[in-house]
Parts: structure tokens; sequence; C-alpha cells
């Protein structure tokens, strides 16, 4: 079963960052993306450091073209369908999947049956995937997420730890210990959705060549997210071979779905606390610093 993306290089295992589509969607003309157009959208992807793109929910607004590499994702439900969903990102172009699996509400037997369905699948197939770490999934929960690594030692995770983060609120208690417990969570991350949250809060704004939280003064939580990516790219490390790849890719999401914070601008009206773009190119150089971290 293909564990990792993998470029068919000898090269030692190594980081790339893509951008998830999504982060585009719904952003305000005064955005550093305002005015891009698709002719030169690629252009501007490439120049500002982007590798790849997760092809998204919502539609492109540029055509995607062989200077992106490119993942898909999807949703699945149900024993039985996971080949077909597979075939179908082979047949789109995608090199690895990410994936939202169940509902959160499913006994341990079919939990176990959705998952063996997607490894089947991806060993069929060929396709790296990656289930999510995701509120409403059978990932929700930080213990039966552990326990499915000792069901399944070959799974591999998507690592969205926002939804931990906020949704099991990780500062309420003995954080550290919580880290180390994830621990056989953090050595199958094949592929890191990158979205800071605060402890009440899915997505917290960040800002500045330092990327300096906006909200609670003394508030943690963004050394809390590089240290968890460090410890997931440092367990990729220790797993990966040549030519394996961990994505990491910045999924900051519109106000349309509850994401991005509204605030009230100058003249009472609401907007959204940050330019999700430019927030994303921080993200970029925050993950390209932990990666150098964990190789020293």
């Amino acid at each position: 079963m293909p564990q990792y993306l993998n470029d068919q290089t000898q090269d030692l295992p190594k980081l790339k960052v893509y951008l998830n589509t999504d982060n585009l969607h719904g952003l305000p003309v005064e955005s550093e993306w305002g005015g891009v157009t698709e002719e030169n959208a690629i252009t501007k992807l490439l120049a500002d450091g982007f590798e790849g793109i997760q092809v998204g929910e919502n539609p492109l607004p540029f055509k995607p073209d062989t200077r992106l590499r490119r993942c898909g994702l999807h949703r699945i439900n149900t024993v039985g369908e996971a080949e077909e969903v597979f075939r179908q990102h082979l047949d789109a172009g995608d090199e690895c999947i990410t994936l939202h699996v169940g509902w959160g509400i499913e006994d341990d037997e079919e939990i176990h049956a959705l998952v063996r369905d997607i490894l089947n699948a991806s060993e069929r197939t060929g396709l790296p995937a990656f289930i999510e770490t995701h509120r409403a999934t059978i990932t929700q929960d930080m213990w039966r997420t552990v326990q499915l690594t000792k069901a399944f030692p070959d799974i591999r995770f998507n690592a969205d730890f926002s939804h931990w983060y906020c949704g099991q609120e990780m500062v309420y208690g003995d954080f550290e210990a919580k880290l180390d417990f994830l621990q056989p969570v953090f050595d199958r991350v094949g592929f890191i959705h990158a979205r800071i949250a605060a402890p009440g809060m899915i997505q917290a704004a960040i800002e500045g060549a330092d990327a300096k939280p906006r909200l609670a003064v003394g508030a943690n939580y963004l050394e809390h997210f590089k240290h968890m990516w460090m410890r997931a790219m440092a367990g990729f490390r220790n797993h990966a071979e040549s030519g394996d790849v961990l994505v990491f890719a910045p999924e900051l999401l519109c106000s349309e779905i509850y994401y991005a914070r509204l605030v009230p601008d100058a003249d009472g009206n609401l907007r959204e606390a940050s330019d999700r773009y430019h927030e994303a190119k921080i993200y970029l150089d925050l993950a390209r610093k932990c990666w150098q971290e964990i190789e020293k």
C-alpha cells in the first residue's frame, strides 16, 4: 500500500507546501489575491512559493496545469464506495487524496469496516490516502483515533489539529500528556491541513512577519501548533523512505461556513478578521521554519 505521496526520486523525505484552493474562496476584493486573474493565478502561486494545490470543494478560480502538482479531497460515508472515489481522483490527475470518513456516530465495527475499505482501495489503485482528523467524522475523538492506529498500523492521517485543539479543548488539562498520547498519530501523518485554532475558536487569525496572534494577550496557541506540526514532521521523517513527500497545505476557510471570524470595520460593516491569502503565505514560511528545526 502506498503510505505516502512519493515523487519517484531518490531524494531524502521532503516537505512541500501546497495551497488548498478553498483558501481562495470568498476572499474580499481588498485581499492580496484581489485582482488576480485566471491567466496569472498560477504564476502568482508559484512566485509566492506554493508548490502544488489541493483542489477543494469550491469551483477553481483558474485552470490548473503541470506547473503545479495537485491532489484532491473527498468524503466517504459507506463501505463499498472507496474504490470508485479513488479511481475518480486518479482520472482527475490527483496524486493523493485526503478523506473525511463517516459522521462520528459509528460504532467500532462500522469504523473498522470503513477504514479497511479505504486501505484496500488504496492498495488496489496505488493512490495514497490520508484520513483527516476532523469534527463530525470517525476521527473526531483523540482516544478513538489512537485506537485506530493499533487496529490498523498502516493507517495514515491528514492532520488538521484545529479540530482537536478547539473541539476537544486540548489546553484543558495536561497538554503535554495529550501530545505524548497522540504520538501514534504523529507517527502516521502524511499530509497536514494547516489551520491554527484558539481553544474556543476553530480558525484564529495571525499577522505579521513573526506571526503574532491577534487574539488573547499571552495566547500560546501559535506555539502549540508549531510544536504539533514539528512532532508530525518528525514522525514522517522517521518513517518515510526515499522520494516520500509530506504535504503541508494551508486551509483557511471563509466566514460563510463559520470559519473566518467577522469583525466590524471603521464603518460598522462586518469583514473577515484577516486576509486569508496573506496568512497562507505566513503559514508557508512557518512550515519551512518548522521543517528546518526538525532537520537540525
